[in-house]
């Protein structure tokens, strides 16, 4: 059905689609439709970060990020769903027009700013949504408070949204979020994470369960980057990292109607730039925590590179916009049938 209805979506403006779409998600699902917009993948049982997933295939965030649309999306098969980013405190994000695709490139730049209606708002959403399975939650800092308080903003979400969470996510990789980068590097990430592994025991304690820390890096890092931040998270005992973000790099779409536009570019460019930075982790990480693969999927082959290259899941989102719902059990089922015949 999404085929059809792509041509119309994509003349209207990409914000506007984009919520469009999230309604017409949720009503389908509240009328019990989901089965016509996509097939429902097969079970595919995996466990990793100590959590049951169904199946391998998750939604990146970014696409629901305050948590508005969590059953009618679940309805679409996903093995785990991630909503955010998330900050504190509400905040309108960058000015508009902050999205744009780029069609002939399956690709998207996105400069959003975490817009978000901040997290009070989130979990009101969550403990109203009728979905049971694994469900990440991203957090991030607030585009005002300083990079050397970032860690405030971290520690106030983690607290207030550890209940609500199978795991929680550190957003650091974001390039819409001034200096927010920054907090890759070595002496920055290395005091990030002792404070969040610190307060995770804590919370553990507190509410008598342990919610797992994935870390989402970007795919701009240099190789021994790479190593650097593999080391932290071993040294960290951190649970899993997400790779990766978006990337800043413009190459295979400068010519591109809309290529120069300042933000992180997603989709089909940044595919390999993503699989080379998991293929360096698994590396140096040797099976010490899992490997969430996201950035350029836009098919099952695609999946199942990232899966190949060392990853334990998969997540897509701009895969989503181009190929529609479908694209779900496609990698589902590609990741599925070559475990299969191994």
């Amino acid at each position: 059905m999404y085929p059809l209805l792509r041509p119309a979506l994509f003349q209207l403006d990409p914000e506007s689609a984009h919520h469009l779409t999230l309604h017409g998600v949720n009503i389908a699902a509240r009328l019990g439709l989901s089965g016509l917009i996509a097939p429902h993948p097969a079970a595919d049982p995996r466990r990793v970060m100590g959590l049951d997933f169904p199946n391998p295939v998750g939604l990146a965030a970014g696409l629901d990020k305050n948590g508005d649309c969590i059953d009618g999306l679940a309805a679409l098969g996903f093995g785990f769903i991630e909503i955010g980013t998330i900050t504190p405190l509400a905040q309108p994000g960058n000015p508009k027009p902050r999205l744009f695709r780029l069609p002939q490139a399956n690709a998207i730049i996105n400069r959003m700013g975490f817009n978000n209606d901040g997290v009070d708002r989130l979990i009101a959403n969550v403990q109203h949504a009728a979905y049971r399975g694994i469900l990440g939650i991203n957090i991030g800092k607030n585009a005002v408070t300083p990079i050397e308080k970032a860690a405030d903003d971290y520690l106030i979400c983690l607290r207030k949204v550890y209940p609500y969470a199978s795991y929680v996510t550190i957003n650091i990789s974001s390039p819409n979020t001034k200096n927010l980068r920054q907090l890759q590097d070595e002496d920055a990430l290395d005091a990030l994470l002792a404070l969040l592994k610190a307060e995770q025991q804590r919370l553990a304690d507190t509410h008598g369960k342990y919610v797992p820390i994935a870390l989402k890096i970007a795919p701009d890092i240099e190789g021994e980057q790479v190593a650097q931040i593999a080391h932290l998270l071993m040294r960290h005992q951190i649970d899993g990292v997400i790779a990766t973000n978006t990337t800043l790099s413009r190459e295979g779409v400068e010519h591109l109607p809309h290529g120069d536009e300042a933000g992180g570019l997603s989709g089909a460019p940044v595919r390999d730039k993503s699989t080379a930075v998991i293929r360096r982790l698994a590396a140096e990480l040797q099976g010490a925590l899992p490997i969430i693969g996201v950035g350029g999927i836009l098919n099952g082959a695609d999946a199942l590179e990232k899966i190949n290259a060392g990853a334990s899941l998969v997540q897509v989102y701009s895969g989503l916009i181009y190929r529609g719902p479908a694209l779900v059990a496609e990698c589902v089922n590609a990741i599925k049938a070559t475990a299969a015949r191994n």
